[in-house]
C-alpha cells in the first residue's frame, strides 16, 4: 500500500509536556487508518501536526512527494485544501443553517460565487449524506446523530483527498455510533478518499479499519492490519486490548 503521508522522527512538545516522540508513520493512500491509544497519549495532537494546525517542534512530514515541513505559511494553505478534518463536536457554526454551514467551505475555501453551483454541491452532499432537505435547520435543531453527520458532509464537500475524523462516535449510542462508522466506511470505498480516524471505539476499529497504529506516551508501539496488532507481544497493546475487549462483552 502506498503512502500518502509520512512522518519522519515527529516530536512535539508543550513545555515540558512531551506529546509526541520521534513519530515515524505511513498513511496508506484510499485507505482506513485507525489510531489507538489511552487518553492523553497525543492521538489529536498528531493529526493536527500532519494538518498543519499545530507547528512540530523537530521532524518530518510528506503529503506524496511534498514535504509539508519545509512549506511556507501561503504553500500550507494551498496543501491543506487536499485535507478535511471532521472534529469530534462537528463544530458547526450555530448562527448558521446546515445549508450555511456546507456553503462556508465552498465559497470561503474554493471560492466559488456562483449560487446555483452552491446550492447544488450542498444539495448533492445532503443526499449523500442521508439527510435531504434540512438545508433550513439549524444546528439546535438536529439530533446528535445528525450533527455528526452533517460535521461530516461539511468536511467532505470541498472534495479532500484525506479525510481525518477525530472520535467521531463520542456521545453516541451503539446504534447511532454504527452509523457513523458506516459513514466512514462509505467514505473511503464511494468517494475513493483517504481516511485517518482516531478513535476509542475499539471493536469497531478493528472490525472497519485497513492499518492500525497505537500510539503510547508519544510514540508508535505497534501498527500493521488489525490482525498483526492483535498478535503484538506489546505488553501494553495486549492489556489495553485486552481492558477494551472485555468491557464490550459485560
Amino acid at each position: 500500500m502506498s503512502a500518502i503521508i509520512r512522518t519522519e522522527n515527529l516530536s512535539k512538545a508543550f513545555g515540558t509536556n512531551k506529546v509526541l516522540s520521534n513519530v515515524n508513520l505511513e498513511l496508506p493512500e484510499k485507505k482506513l487508518s485507525a489510531i489507538i491509544g489511552q487518553s492523553g497519549t497525543g492521538k489529536s495532537v498528531l493529526i493536527k501536526t500532519i494538518i498543519g494546525m499545530i507547528e512540530p517542534d523537530r521532524g518530518r512530514i510528506w503529503f506524496k512527494d511534498i514535504e509539508l515541513t519545509s512549506l511556507n505559511p501561503g504553500e500550507m494553505i494551498e496543501i491543506r485544501r487536499n485535507f478535511g478534518y471532521s472534529f469530534q463536536n462537528a463544530a458547526l457554526f450555530d448562527s448558521m443553517t446546515v445549508g450555511e454551514n456546507l456553503a462556508f467551505p465552498l465559497k470561503e475555501l474554493l471560492h466559488i460565487k456562483d449560487r446555483n453551483t452552491v446550492k447544488k454541491r450542498v444539495t448533492q452532499m445532503l443526499e449523500w449524506i442521508e439527510l435531504p432537505g434540512i438545508e433550513a435547520k439549524r444546528p439546535d435543531e438536529l439530533s446528535g446523530g445528525m450533527r455528526k453527520r452533517v460535521g461530516v458532509a461539511r468536511a467532505l464537500i470541498s472534495q479532500p483527498q484525506v479525510l481525518f475524523f477525530d472520535e467521531p462516535t463520542t456521545g453516541l449510542d451503539p446504534v447511532l455510533s454504527e452509523t457513523i462508522n458506516d459513514l466512514v466506511v462509505r467514505v473511503k470505498q464511494e468517494l475513493q478518499i483517504t481516511c485517518v480516524m482516531i478513535t476509542h471505539d475499539i471493536p469497531a476499529a478493528f472490525r472497519i479499519a485497513d492499518k492500525i497504529a497505537f500510539l503510547d506516551r508519544g510514540s508508535i508501539i505497534a501498527e500493521g492490519t488489525p490482525g498483526d496488532i492483535t498478535m503484538s507481544d506489546h505488553p501494553m497493546v495486549k492489556d489495553f486490548l485486552r481492558i477494551s475487549f472485555n468491557e464490550l462483552k459485560r
